[in-house]
């Protein structure tokens, strides 16, 4: 068997981003609600509600710390597999991410550090503006990401020639000619928000998801309670506006990159008044989609805001440039249905919440503790369709992802690394989900602390 250095590169990385993803995720929505939990022991003073605070905080911590380890990789990823792909943007890939390390996460380690280790000798005011700024730099770090990742989804901000194609340098390289619009590219925002809004589902369940084990545990019900009632509120603000947001990136999604969204439709012939699938099986070979299940001309409407408006199928495209098509269709189609689980679970718990029974929905709150993982994995399913429906380009419209793996890397070596990455990773992860456990099973009460002249001692 003939190992293909391409495939297993793509495998790597998907392997290595997946698992990363996994931590920036929940960190990113833990630091902003520990900035609430903060908040509210401001309002409150209440010893109880400062101990929960430093709980959450913990979690945060070892979360953060973990994600840290975890993309140390990414980054030379660039330059090992994919250095064709560096050496053609480089010199504008490189700028958000650069400004990612130096502004973003020097302001978040930082600030970090206070979090951690100045409980007992900054203000309880300096404190919580430091975990403000540990959420913000997590925010902005994610902005620039997302927007060097979107830039490669819609090119923008390049240096035309007059036939509207990039000027290239004597090496063969794309010209940067508008910084801001490289950074503010069509898909920047709608995907950044998306994700933002993920993130914070995605942490909402984990803290929604530990309260509800203590709870069923019969320990520590008041502080699982209080958890539990934040993370609803956050899980149901952010499941209902994940809709909003959706619909928003779809539109995107139409106007910029139209054989995408026919992939994720299963949409061979452009129609009018196109249907949205529930359910299909795709076949690109056949060119048709088998089993449909849809809502006739509601795709139409999404898109265009008309019944009847034209959507373009894959047919109007060259078959080489179709993503694989079913990936891309049941990625989606799983992104869609964890969405929905969310609206209809963050709605249960806000009815239970209401009727003040949370303590004794027993069968809410078996759900909520065994369904933790989903508001990651929506995440890496929302990923997964967004970066597979790319292909095959690496650069959308640019770069081909074929011509983008570097050309010296021996297949094999590519193959141990996946190895060695997968059982690292497994490693990372099983260590997350122990300390996790730990502090869960030591609870509030083993945090200490002693609040003098407006410090804070823990």
């Amino acid at each position: 068997m003939t190992l293909d250095v391409l495939i297993l590169s793509r495998i790597q990385f998907g392997l290595t981003g997946a698992f990363h993803f996994i931590f920036p995720a929940l960190s990113i929505g833990l630091a902003w609600l520990n900035v609430i939990f903060l908040a509210k022991h401001r309002k409150t003073q209440s010893e109880d509600d400062l101990r929960l605070a430093y709980f959450w905080i913990n979690v945060f911590s070892i979360t953060f710390a973990m994600g840290v380890a975890t993309g140390v990789v990414m980054v030379f990823q660039f330059g090992s597999n994919w250095g064709n792909y560096t050496n053609y943007v480089g010199n504008m890939f490189g700028a958000p991410l650069a400004a990612e390390a130096i502004i973003a996460f020097f302001l978040e380690a930082t600030f970090m550090g206070i979090l951690i280790w100045g409980r007992d000798k900054v203000s309880q005011s300096l404190y919580r503006v430091s975990a403000f700024l540990v959420a913000f730099g997590a925010t902005i770090s994610a902005f620039l990401i997302i927007a060097a990742d979107s830039w490669m989804q819609t090119p923008a901000g390049l240096k035309l020639s007059a036939d509207g194609s990039p000027e290239l340098d004597e090496f063969g390289r794309p010209l940067l000619d508008n910084f801001f619009e490289m950074v503010f590219n069509p898909s920047t925002l709608p995907r950044f928000t998306h994700t933002i809004v993920g993130c914070m589902i995605a942490a909402a369940m984990l803290v929604l998801g530990i309260s509800a084990w203590y709870l069923l545990k019969k320990k520590k019900q008041d502080f699982a309670l209080k958890s539990m009632r934040v993370a609803i509120v956050v899980f149901l603000i952010f499941s209902v506006g994940q809709w909003v947001v959706g619909h928003w990136h779809t539109v995107q999604v139409v106007e910029t990159q139209p054989a995408k969204l026919a992939a994720f439709e299963g949409l061979f012939e452009t129609t009018e008044g196109a249907e949205l699938l529930l359910f299909g099986i795709p076949n690109a070979d056949k060119e048709e989609t088998t089993l449909k299940i849809g809502i006739p001309k509601m795709l139409s409407f999404l898109a265009y805001t008309d019944f009847n408006a034209e959507v373009k199928g894959l047919k109007d495209f060259p078959k080489e440039d179709w993503p694989p098509l079913l990936m891309s269709f049941f990625s989606y189609r799983a992104m869609l249905g964890f969405g929905t689980f969310f609206l209809l679970m963050s709605l249960w718990g806000a009815f239970l919440m209401r009727k003040k029974k949370l303590e004794n929905a027993t069968a809410f709150l078996k759900i909520a503790m065994y369904t933790i993982p989903l508001g990651v994995l929506a995440t890496e399913f929302g990923w997964m369709a967004a970066e597979i429906g790319r292909q095959p380009w690496a650069v959308f419209g640019l770069l081909r992802t074929a011509n983008a793996v570097s050309d010296t890397v021996p297949a094999i070596q590519v193959l141990l690394s996946i190895i060695l990455f997968l059982v690292l990773y497994v490693i990372f992860v099983g260590t997350w989900i122990f300390l996790i456990k730990n502090k869960m099973e030591a609870g509030p009460d083993a945090i200490e602390f002693e609040k003098t002249e407006g410090r804070i001692k823990a």
